[in-house]
């Protein structure tokens, strides 16, 4: 493969590693570093690819790509950006990009991705609907995060039926929300239905109507979920605990596009986009009989898988930020975090997940005394969490405990001073060991601690730890 490539990216060691990886595979690069010269090497020359970040000195890569369509409109356009939430990768797809990277990114799969827009002139995307960014409704930005956008931008141009998958409180109603928000089907209804709160003798009643007389109660006829929802998007919830004969209609409808209300003869065509989800691992339930095969495979057609909140730390200060300013805009008392309280936050077991991490910012804003919240004032409202089985915690016999009361008997803080002082005197050396045993690669020791890289990096600066000492020659 060879080709002529125009990466504009202002970001030198960026720039040295896109043009290293891509000089192998033949690619003839000019690099620019902002719009005007962008602009001016389009008007000079044409490229099979352009590859562009989006932050640039002077203006922003993906609002003036309307700019590059003048002068090369077929001319595949792969974007980066370490603006990695939802709102940049659904902008990139309105700008009919090729592709969208978010920063970091994995280089091979940036150079397969350039490989084929350089062999796919011809590759043309119809354009997104335009979205209003402060509805998005997904906050993250860690790279599980980065994969669920992703997937979200993929679908948002057809009517593939999606599942969504993960555990309670991760935000699957959130992804439908946005697929229907975002997508083609944004002007229509957007009907969600949770089967496991519905009686099974009510269920088939509820998805697809039912006739006056049809059964004893229906006193007048009653229209569906699935006629509600005509023309726009059906999201069924936990459909893992639809009961079978349900299951059975379902299928049906899926496969004919038409239903019939229950007690009803005539069949009725509906128009329908269904994003389905489940907390519950539908294997076990085919493998036993409890969910149908068939449906499965009907439902699976693109699949979402939502990451638990304990896989994706880094996300925790971002989510609890938002989470503040939305308790205040519910009229609770403007807080901050302290970077002590961001820690044991990060450090937290986070079983329910994103729902649980917004109820505990909302706690933690009625609750504290004060308006930055400190680990202190965290541990008060809510108590220390007991570790999860075989998370590795160490118990007083030779371990941290054992550290601590060795501490205690050389110190002797005082009274009410314990946690703050132990915190300053352990912390320290902690941070230096993992920058030890990374070879100061930060963002593998921030990995290592299960903290997030900003907060490591604010917390080498407060406790003046010198970072450059722990690095590793090459």
């Amino acid at each position: 493969m060879s080709g002529t490539l125009l990466l504009v990216e202002d970001d030198d060691a960026i720039a040295t590693v896109i043009i290293a990886a891509l000089e192998d595979e033949g690619f003839q690069i000019v690099r620019c570093v902002s719009i005007a010269e962008r602009n001016d090497n389009l008007s000079a020359a044409a490229f099979d690819v352009m590859l562009t970040d989006v932050m640039l000195e002077d203006g922003d890569g993906l609002e003036s790509l309307a700019e590059v369509r003048r002068y090369a409109p077929d001319m595949p356009v792969i974007v980066l950006s370490a603006q990695n939430t939802l709102d940049t990768a659904v902008r990139a797809s309105d700008s009919n990009a090729f592709e969208y990277f978010p920063k970091p990114f994995d280089l091979d799969e940036l150079v397969r991705a350039v490989r084929q827009a350089a062999g796919d002139r011809e590759r043309s995307l119809d354009s997104f609907p335009e979205s209003d960014s402060d509805a998005m409704p997904m906050v993250g930005r860690s790279p599980a995060m980065q994969g669920v956008y992703r997937m979200i931008t993929r679908v948002l141009r057809n009517d593939l039926t999606v599942l969504v998958t993960g555990e309670s409180g991760t935000g699957k109603e959130l992804v439908a929300e946005a697929i229907h928000q975002l997508g083609n089907r944004r002007t229509g209804p957007f009907v969600a239905v949770n089967t496991a709160a519905i009686p099974h003798d009510l269920i088939e009643s509820e998805l697809f109507g039912h006739e006056k007389g049809a059964f004893t109660g229906a006193v007048v006829q009653a229209i569906g979920k699935f006629e509600q929802a005509n023309g726009g998007t059906l999201f069924l919830d936990e459909i893992g605990d639809m009961p079978a004969e349900a299951q059975t209609r379902l299928l049906r409808a899926l496969q004919a596009g038409r239903i019939r209300r229950v007690g009803g003869r005539q069949e009725i065509a509906v128009n329908v986009r269904i994003i389905a989800a489940t907390n519950r691992d539908l294997a076990p339930l085919i493998a036993a009989g409890k969910f149908r095969e068939d449906l499965f495979y009907r439902l699976n057609v693109v699949p979402i898988e939502l990451p638990p909140l304990r896989e994706r730390r880094e996300d925790i200060e971002v989510l609890s930020q938002h989470f503040l300013a939305q308790a205040a805009e519910d009229g609770l008392p403007r807080r901050q975090l302290g970077s002590d309280a961001l820690a044991r936050l990060e450090q937290r077991n986070w079983r329910g997940n994103v729902r649980e991490l917004r109820n505990v910012i909302y706690r933690l804003s009625l609750m504290s005394r004060e308006d930055t919240i400190d680990a202190a004032s965290l541990v008060d409202i809510l108590g220390e969490e007991p570790p999860l089985p075989g998370d590795g915690t160490a118990d007083a016999d030779g371990g941290i405990g054992a550290a601590l009361d060795i501490w205690l008997a050389i110190e002797e803080p005082a009274s009410g001073t314990v946690y703050a002082s132990a915190l300053a005197a352990f912390e320290k050396p902690l941070i230096e060991h993992a920058l030890s045993r990374t070879g100061g690669n930060q963002l593998r020791a921030a990995k290592l601690l299960g903290i997030n890289r900003n907060t490591l990096r604010k917390r080498i600066t407060e406790l003046r730890i010198e970072p450059d000492r722990f690095t590793r020659p090459l």
